[in-house]
């Protein structure tokens, strides 16, 4: 039973993922995001059913819209797949629980966020501040242990990006800064700032390989939610684990 719930949350998330592609790129430019249905930017054609099959309609359609032929990005399957995998994830170790709402909350807004900071650069305080709230009522029902743990790990995510984006003079964008309030409230204050040297770590080597292939100078602008929502991800299932290991490295 386990691997058809498991199956069925995958599903799940690969629908949820193709509409949280439309929330990431509609939400920062205001727009509505119900109206106008799903079309495509170039040649305004209404999609189909046979377009937003996720992920087979990118495969399918060899990543080109059926209209104009324009090329499709692949960060539209890429997401979907993400998200579809992260939930199955989320109810394979979680189960049916609360925490699992918690997951499947953190999850969604840190792939909005990440198709909002690529497309953008910009992180909308409307997709944090209805998921911030959500999670923090949840955390009410499945707290931390110590129960205090969110509000500190919230305060201490914030102050400290707020301190870096001080002394960098603008290094820290608000978006990054107010995300870290969120993740502080999912995560607890030890895994929060194990997220932040994960994320930067993350973030250096996305940031090398990014300038290598675009050759362009040092002090152009990289996205760095997406690295915050990989180590995020990876601080929230495996961040007690990789701690501990780390920790044995200097006893």
């Amino acid at each position: 039973m386990t691997v058809v719930w498991t199956s069925f949350f995958f599903v799940y998330g690969l629908v949820f993922g193709s509409f949280f592609n439309v929330v990431g790129l509609r939400v920062p430019k205001k727009e509505s995001i119900v109206s106008p249905p799903s079309h495509c930017t170039i040649c305004n054609r209404r999609l189909t059913v046979i377009d937003l099959v996720p992920i087979v309609s990118f495969v399918f359609l060899r990543g080109k819209c059926r209209g104009c032929g324009t090329k499709i990005s692949p960060i539209y399957p890429l997401m979907e797949l993400v998200t579809g995998v992260l939930f199955a994830f989320s109810f394979y170790s979680l189960g049916f629980s609360v925490e699992l709402a918690v997951a499947l909350l953190f999850i969604s807004m840190l792939v909005i966020i990440t198709v909002s900071d690529i497309a953008y650069m910009l992180i909308p305080n409307r997709i944090l501040l209805p998921f911030g709230v959500a999670i923090a009522l949840l955390r009410l029902v499945s707290p931390l242990n110590p129960w205090w743990d969110s509000i500190l790990g919230a305060a201490v995510g914030f102050l400290v990006l707020l301190l870096i984006a001080i002394v960098s003079k603008g290094g820290m964008g608000g978006g990054d800064i107010k995300l870290f309030f969120v993740i502080g409230l999912v995560l607890g204050t030890k895994l929060t700032l194990f997220t932040l040297f994960l994320a930067a770590l993350v973030g250096s080597i996305v940031g090398i390989i990014h300038l290598r292939r675009t050759r362009q100078g040092r002090k152009t602008p990289v996205p760095f939610g997406p690295s915050i929502a990989v180590a995020a991800v990876i601080s929230y299932f495996y961040g007690n684990a990789l701690v501990g290991w780390y920790l044995t490295l200097f006893t």
